[in-house]
């Protein structure tokens, strides 16, 4: 009698603890799959510079950061508030776009700490750590997560560009910024872009319809089409080999994309090449943001 109790007491135990094993790898397994399952808004590494940032970054630069600007504050506040909420942390910026002042005022709220944001610096000022220093003073932030040279086209921007670039590696080597890097606009530009070990980021056009890319002309505006979209890849392949950064833009076409198919086909070209760590979209408004996210999402399950 006393056997079988004991054999029952050990048959019960044994039960437990296989149930308890099986739940366990249940459990764990899907906790892999929560972890493995890719979103839009995961926060990403960026090439070699250690830093990272979502995969979907919010852009105040559309016709020069005239279609942000037109939201007016209130508007232009509710923008990037809506798109943080949804777990959207790089903003990007430029001088150029004059928007510093106007993220400034939109991101009081949110902790700096918990934002990618990225300007640009147009042009070779005489005293380019100035320059910087207004930045963060129109940021209101001791430091700009990444800081790129503005529209590139030339094959030797680096010989024209040295002081500035001088001078960011001084602000990087001072933590005034955390990266720099270049936004190209012609292959030229970007085949010398994607050699270059100074480069921590590249911002790069891309789109698998062509639409104002990269072309051999030195002309930031120079007509394109889908012809050039290999050559562009091909740069990004070297980009990736040298352990860039690497952010792609235009991926609505400069808002040429109205129609839903086309943007769609983009993000899909983007989110499916393997070769981009982000991207950044020009948003008007927070029903763009649901739609980029949605896109990117359904791509990224589709692609697991």
């Amino acid at each position: 009698m006393d056997g079988k109790q004991i054999s029952r007491r050990k048959f019960i135990e044994g039960a437990s603890a296989l149930a308890g094993t099986i739940f366990l790898s249940c459990t764990s397994l899907q906790s892999s799959d929560k972890k493995s399952k890719r979103t839009a808004v995961d926060q990403v590494a960026l090439g070699k510079t250690g830093l990272k940032l979502s995969r979907l970054g919010i852009g105040t630069g559309s016709m020069s950061g005239s279609v942000q600007r037109s939201l007016g504050h209130e508007g232009f506040n509710h923008l990037i508030r809506y798109a943080y909420d949804q777990g959207i942390t790089y903003i990007d910026t430029a001088d150029a776009y004059d928007t510093h002042e106007w993220v400034r005022e939109a991101i009081e709220p949110i902790p700096r700490e918990k934002l990618f944001i990225q300007s640009k610096i147009v042009g070779v000022p005489e005293k380019p750590l100035e320059v910087l220093d207004r930045f963060r003073r129109e940021l209101n932030t001791d430091y700009i997560d990444g800081l790129l040279l503005h529209c590139a086209v030339s094959k030797n921007w680096d010989q024209k560009r040295k002081r500035v670039m001088d001078a960011l590696e001084q602000a990087k080597d001072k933590k005034i910024i955390l990266a720099h890097g270049v936004s190209c606009h012609s292959l030229p530009a970007t085949s010398l872009a994607a050699q270059m070990d100074w480069v921590d980021v590249n911002l790069v056009r891309i789109n698998p319809q062509g639409a104002h890319i990269d072309t051999p002309v030195e002309d930031w505006n120079a007509e394109s089409d889908a012809s050039y979209v290999s050559a562009v890849m091909e740069q990004i392949r070297i980009m990736r080999r040298n352990h860039h950064g690497i952010i792609g833009m235009k991926l609505i076409g400069n808002g040429d994309f109205t129609n839903p198919e086309d943007r769609e086909e983009s993000i899909r070209f983007a989110m499916q090449c393997g070769l981009l760590d982000a991207v950044v979209i020009g948003f008007k408004n927070p029903a763009e943001i649901d739609e980029a996210i949605k896109l990117i999402n359904r791509v990224l399950v589709e692609t697991a």
